[in-house]
């Protein structure tokens, strides 16, 4: 439990979270900050343990440890807005849902300051974003890969942007995906439960590592359709690790269709890119308190690919599509 003051977050740690290093503990501990601005925050001594500073993010942790985070007040945002067209599934006072297009950006970096969603959100929602998560990534709880398609909820307040995380970080928000996977699954259904942590071989890449190594990730599957080699398949999440479908179908043996970093790389049916799109999104507002649940079909591009080879998308038997 994490008993905020102004400015700063103190945790003691737990039995089962001793021996876990100090950037991993804090990044499972609070699921609204980015690993890497943990590290940073680390790193400039902001962090402390027992009441000593700690500048090193592979400290090993013990249990009865007090750890306290002292979170800098947010920074003025250097990223322009931009009038890009955003396909908004649902929007409010407080936050917003978005079918981000596959080939968008979430937020800025190197090599990427323009054309991302955050710098569409700035000219659509103007100052209206949540601080939370650091200077480049107002309003965004939570993110899909570049050439990922699908649902994105955007805080617009800080209220909405804690109690969506908090959603997050308990499992309890509703995320499904469709996706296309090589081979026939042996069980309809089933689940990976593996820890997912950067590969030690290729710091680039994620990969399924050593229990401490990495952050717990649990992905729910279920086979939808087989042709010509290929599975369609639905993947529910229960946490949102980095590429968390992508490295979990791979150390199975089912890498997705078009996915050139954990896949065999290659173009059959013209995909160009990994075949998956986060097609379900579902919430209790944090504010009205009321569950909410949005559905997008997948893009062109999808749907040709699945019809080349041969799959069948399931019917949508809501009763109220939105």
């Amino acid at each position: 439990m994490c008993e905020k003051i102004p400015e700063e977050c103190r945790l003691t740690v737990e039995a089962q979270d001793a021996g876990m290093r100090l950037d991993a503990y804090l990044a499972e501990k609070l699921e609204d900050m980015t690993r890497s601005y943990l590290q940073h925050l680390i790193g400039d001594g902001s962090v402390s343990v027992t009441g000593r500073k700690k500048t090193a993010k592979n400290c090993r942790l013990r249990e009865g440890d007090e750890v306290t985070v002292k979170i800098p007040p947010p920074r003025a945002l250097d990223v322009c807005a931009e009038d890009i067209p955003l396909d908004i599934v649902y929007e409010d006072d407080f936050l917003l849902v978005v079918n981000k297009p596959k080939g968008m950006v979430v937020h800025p970096a190197a090599g990427n300051d323009s054309g991302t969603l955050v710098n569409a959100l700035l000219h659509h929602c103007g100052e209206n974003l949540s601080s939370i998560n650091g200077v480049i990534r107002p309003g965004i709880v939570h993110r899909i890969d570049k050439d990922t398609s699908g649902l994105l909820a955007v805080a617009k307040t800080d209220q909405a942007h804690r109690g969506l995380s908090e959603q997050l970080k308990e499992h309890s928000m509703t995320r499904s995906y469709l996706a296309v996977a090589y081979h026939r699954f042996r069980e309809e259904e089933g689940t990976v439960d593996a820890p997912i942590g950067r590969d030690r071989m290729n710091r680039l890449k994620m990969a399924v590592v050593p229990a401490g190594e990495g952050r717990r990730a649990v992905t729910h599957y279920r086979q939808l359709d087989f042709s010509q080699g290929f599975s369609l398949i639905e993947c529910r999440l229960e946490t949102g690790r980095t590429h968390q479908i992508r490295v979990h179908m791979a150390s199975i043996n089912h890498p997705l269709l078009g996915d050139r970093v954990y896949g065999p790389g290659k173009n059959p049916y013209g995909a160009r890119s990994q075949m998956l799109h986060a097609q379900t999104l579902g919430f209790i507002h944090p504010v009205t308190g009321k569950y909410m649940e949005f559905f997008r079909e997948p893009p062109g591009e999808f749907l040709k690919v699945c019809r080349a080879a041969g799959l069948r998308l399931p019917p949508d038997e809501r009763p109220e599509k939105r």
